[in-house]
């Protein structure tokens, strides 16, 4: 195969693409990689929706652009330490804050967070259990220049903490999950500088994010709220309906995603594989 074969479908305006042609039975060209790769870049985060990868398979693939991640504080699949179960019960109460149910990209708290992950669709509802993601490109440029101003220098620090208490800034309004800490915290510059493309972008992470360094939280939450606002205009995302066999490839470095919970009564299972990139880097 060759990169000539991949039908390459932009989902949104700014946001988001669907690749066809991919055979994930085989080891891939590296051209085809190539192409795959520049997708990315371009849409953020892309979706092969008849992929029907088993573990192995999203393993040997997530590999492929970085070396993988094994996640703290969610579950693997057994006998995969690498793979992330995403699961929700059909029992599971209304009330009950779904996995990933809040906007965030994924794991900031850790002093090198993943740079972007895949994520199979196991067991999907007939209808719901949908993703949104957004651009967090465009939620910085988009900003007046004096807030621009304002934001270049600020420093965020990340809690593994964060969701489980109120007190601690823009969290989740909902509740998160009850989290273990045995991470510290971790300080990351608010605007980043993505190491590939070099734009500027805002790094928001509505789960983990506890305050600005030498804030209060208190002091801090005002300008979160509306940063975790601004970032998820609906202007400036996409919104995926899994199919079984479905699987995203996302850069978690440039957008946040938010699962919906809407599917009450019906099991949802994803897998979710990280792999590694960099310490975040400012302006």
């Amino acid at each position: 195969m060759n990169a000539t074969h991949l039908r390459i479908e932009p989902l949104a305006g700014v946001i988001g693409a669907e690749i066809a042609g991919v055979d994930f039975s085989v080891p891939l060209a590296p051209g085809v990689l190539d192409e795959i790769e520049r997708a990315l870049w371009k849409y953020l985060v892309v979706f092969f929706p008849a992929a029907n990868v088993t573990p192995e398979q999203q393993c040997a693939f997530t590999r492929n652009f970085g070396p993988l991640v094994r996640p703290a504080a969610a579950a693997s699949l057994e006998g995969y330490p690498d793979v992330t179960l995403v699961s929700r019960a059909a029992d599971a109460p209304r009330e009950q804050t779904n996995f990933g149910g809040v906007w965030h990209s994924d794991q900031s708290f850790r002093e090198v967070p993943a740079a972007g992950f895949t994520l199979a669709a196991v067991e999907v509802p007939p209808v719901g259990g949908d993703t949104l993601f957004t651009n967090l490109y465009l939620a910085y440029e988009t900003l007046s220049a004096g807030m621009r101003a304002l934001l270049d220098p600020l420093i965020a620090v990340h809690s593994i903490t964060a969701a489980d208490d109120p007190d601690r800034g823009y969290n989740n309004p909902t509740g998160g999950p009850k989290l273990a800490a045995p991470l510290p915290d971790v300080e990351h510059p608010l605007i980043r500088v993505h190491p590939q493309t070099l734009r500027k972008l805002l790094y928001v992470s509505g789960s983990w994010i506890a305050r600005f360094k030498d804030m209060t939280p208190q002091e801090s939450r005002p300008l979160l709220d509306f940063l975790h606002q601004h970032a998820a205009r609906p202007e400036f995302t996409c919104r995926y309906r899994w199919t079984p066999g479905a699987l995203a490839l996302l850069d978690n470095r440039c957008t946040q995603h938010f699962a919906i919970n809407d599917y009450q009564g019906y099991r949802r299972v994803m897998h979710r594989v990280m792999f590694g990139g960099e310490r975040p880097l400012g302006p």
